[in-house]
């Protein structure tokens, strides 16, 4: 075991962040000027949302980006700031556990003290393998990396659509997770208080959501038994409708309005200096 007392700490002050009390709130990064902006505002911690990484890079959402670059992201971004960073590493950039192993690792020793790992359309024992596989790797390394098992049921639209049978599902997935050693579990896709509250309910760890637009406040999903929520790629494609606006009345009238808002230029340099 090779213990870095350094990433224990901000591991275990990551994972006493997760509580209804106080909900952590995430919003989410892709690069090292978002992250830096994101702290600055008082987060108490960083995580990088996929899309958003992948954008960036060039790549689609969804298993396309190269392991090698995504980790190098999660390096620059971890080294960038000084709160807890949580990557999320779609669902593994590996074909196998083996390689989810390595995937885990090489965020290990990039900085990150979290991952988010998604199930996807992978069966429930399959993914609980990769699960794992992460917390062995972790535990090798010496570092109680939290892991947030991300189940796809609602968000994807899997299984039976009846209400009951999407919970039960959920619900068996989540405990298979967790005993497989996940920390946390993830539940993207649902908002609705009586959905999320029978989820924080019968899931035996902290709960985290996806919120947006018409999404309950952050307080009062902690009511409900959220420790965790995320604004996932929301950040990043608002970034980039910016980006759009901008081009499309540029192109059209020759005037800038959606520049109003924008950050100083000397604000953001500056969180970039040093």
């Amino acid at each position: 075991m090779t213990n870095n007392p350094d990433l224990t700490e901000l591991a275990a002050g990551f994972t006493a962040l997760h509580t209804p009390a106080r909900p952590l709130a995430l919003a989410n990064a892709w690069d090292v000027a978002s992250a830096r902006v994101v702290e600055a505002a008082g987060a108490p911690a960083v995580a990088t949302t996929s899309a958003g990484v992948a954008w960036s890079l060039g790549s689609p959402d969804g298993d396309s980006l190269a392991r090698d670059r995504a980790l190098d992201l999660i390096a620059r971004v971890a080294a960038a700031v000084s709160v807890p960073v949580t990557a999320d590493i779609e669902s593994g950039f590996g074909a196998d556990p083996a390689a989810v192993a390595e995937t885990v690792a090489g965020v290990l020793a990039a900085g990150a003290v979290g991952i988010n790992i998604e199930d996807g359309t992978r069966a429930a024992a399959e993914h609980a393998e990769r699960i794992a596989a992460a917390r062995s790797a972790a535990d090798s390394a010496g570092v109680p990396l939290y892991i947030n098992a991300r189940i796809d049921t609602y968000l994807k639209g899997l299984g039976d659509p009846g209400p009951a049978a999407r919970l039960d599902e959920t619900l068996a997935r989540a405990a298979a997770y967790l005993r497989a050693g996940a920390t946390g579990v993830f539940v993207p896709g649902v908002t609705d208080p009586a959905t999320v509250a029978r989820l924080a309910q019968g899931i035996d760890a902290p709960l985290n959501v996806l919120v947006g637009p018409g999404a309950p406040s952050v307080a009062e999903l902690g009511a409900l038994g959220v420790a965790r929520v995320s604004l996932g790629s929301w950040v990043a494609e608002a970034a980039y409708a910016v980006v759009r606006r901008t081009a499309e009345e540029l192109v059209a009238g020759g005037t800038y309005g959606p520049l109003a808002d924008s950050l100083p230029y000397r604000e953001l340099n500056s969180l970039l200096q040093g």
